[in-house]
């Protein structure tokens, strides 16, 4: 023994033997989790202008900030066929106002202790701010201001899409982005989100003309709706609002075009010759927000990979088999439309056993009602995920906008940790025979050909599928 230890007697090493097994025991038993908060929306108000346009203020905290979102119904599905043609208009949102530069939009954000953000999706164009709470009216003048007054200067547009090309170049270049491609074109053959990406050609040749007719065309009061969270005056918020936007046109009336997504066993390989990796991207059309299903789709989806390390998926083909890094599962949602897929990102000589175990891993929550300890496990989880980001007043706002965009009631907010406590195994193992039915789901897989082809050939699920 050296004499750093000569001195540790038998009782010392004892005390330290139990010390250490205790802290082990103490990590394998955590301890009992707190009950759950039911999520309350803060009471609201919310009035209509005589153009349309609809406004929710919500009190909320104490910190004195404020959030302001403004969210317009108008996004890559009104593009007309001219993909990205919305992505620019929004780009070009930032450069300028009637009353503001570029540089001056930003300066004025920053004098309020704010940043504006600007975006564009599928089907929403958002503008949004959070700023000092005596900055509240300013801070709508301003979103009013670029919402309705932007410049669209040609001068800025050859820049734009000179990095908007470099983003496509890039996206290319991508397994997930190509896979995500041949995806959503699979599921949407006559549909604009069946497109996700332009030709160079396309992009080449959209002008300043096309960006402000799309504006033109898609922008005005019925579409947009204003949301105001944190702490404030409300007269004063209310009196900002219609000062800012009660003179807006009305604009178009929203543009609603629901697609009937393929629900049928379908494949494509897209082959990236001595690719070291396989992208995996399987899924199919399900139950979207406004059904009472959704709740418990949220739940079965949480369970098999969209729990992180809670989810089988995660703990077969990542913990236990080592084929992926970061498999998961996730739903994306349209207006009365969404999509469930799981995805992984697995070495080359895996993909095959890889996706054998994806399609069994569905399959055994169909067959098999999970174990009181995963269900627990998955409700304290996604409950207290659901409360945390719901626990500031631009989650709040996000929220309360989803629900407006899906037409759900308050009580969907309310009512959810409970709702979704209340998932039962039977429910789970229902759900996944209802709605992941693994005989009609698409199946894109990118990667080496030479390596891969001949895997997927020893998985019965994908032998069938023409395309692959």
């Amino acid at each position: 023994m050296n004499g750093r230890h000569a001195g540790l007697g038998a009782a010392t090493l004892a005390a330290l033997a139990l010390a250490v097994s205790v802290t082990a025991a103490a990590i394998e038993a955590p301890p009992a989790p707190g009950t759950p908060q039911k999520v309350t929306i803060p009471a609201k108000t919310r009035f209509a202008l005589d153009n349309g346009l609809v406004a929710t203020l919500v009190p909320f905290g104490e910190v004195p900030k404020v959030a302001v979102l403004a969210r317009v119904r108008t996004g890559n599905l009104n593009e007309g066929g001219r993909t990205w043609l919305a992505d620019l208009a929004t780009d070009l949102l930032k450069e300028g106002t009637e009353n503001y530069d570029a540089r001056q939009l930003a300066e004025a954000a920053a004098r309020m202790g704010g940043a504006l953000s600007i975006g564009v999706g599928s089907e929403t164009t958002t503008v949004s701010i959070d700023v000092l709470a005596e900055f509240g009216p300013d801070a709508v003048a301003l979103v009013a201001d670029v919402l309705r007054r932007p410049t669209f200067p040609a001068s800025e547009l050859p820049r734009i899409k000179q990095d908007f090309m470099r983003s496509l170049a890039v996206s290319r270049s991508q397994p997930q982005a190509l896979g995500s491609e041949a995806f959503n074109a699979l599921l949407y053959p006559d549909h604009p989100f069946g497109t996700i990406f332009p030709t160079e050609e396309e992009l080449s040749s959209y002008t300043i003309d096309d960006v402000r007719g799309y504006y033109a065309d898609n922008f005005g009061a019925r579409r947009t709706r204003i949301y105001v969270g944190g702490v404030f005056d409300e007269p004063a918020m209310e009196t900002a609002i219609r000062e800012a936007f009660g003179d807006w046109a009305e604009g178009p009336e929203v543009f609603i075009d629901v697609p009937t997504p393929v629900a049928k066993a379908q494949g494509r390989f897209v082959d990236r010759p001595d690719a070291v990796q396989s992208n995996i991207i399987l899924g199919l059309p399900v139950a979207d927000p406004s059904s009472e299903d959704y709740t418990r789709l949220q739940f079965t989806n949480s369970l098999f990979g969209a729990a992180g390390f809670l989810s089988r998926l995660v703990q077969n083909i990542r913990e236990d088999k080592g084929y992926a890094y970061s498999p998961g599962s996730g739903m994306s949602s349209h207006y009365r439309d969404t999509i469930w897929q799981t995805s992984a990102n697995v070495d080359t000589p895996s993909t095959g056993p890889a996706l054998t175990e994806i399609f069994a891993e569905l399959r055994r929550l169909q067959d098999e009602p999970p174990s009181d300890r995963e269900m627990e496990l998955i409700r304290n989880y996604r409950t207290g995920v659901f409360t945390l980001a719901n626990a500031s007043r631009g989650g709040v706002l996000g929220t309360i906008a989803f629900m407006d965009f899906h037409g759900l009631p308050d009580s969907w907010l309310e009512d959810y940790v409970p709702r979704f406590r209340a998932v039962t195994a039977a429910e789970v193992q229902e759900t996944a025979r209802d709605y992941l039915r693994v005989d009609d789901m698409t199946l894109v897989v990118v990667g080496d050909g030479q390596q891969v082809r001949e895997q997927l050939r020893e998985v019965p699920e994908a032998s069938r599928l023409e395309g692959l």
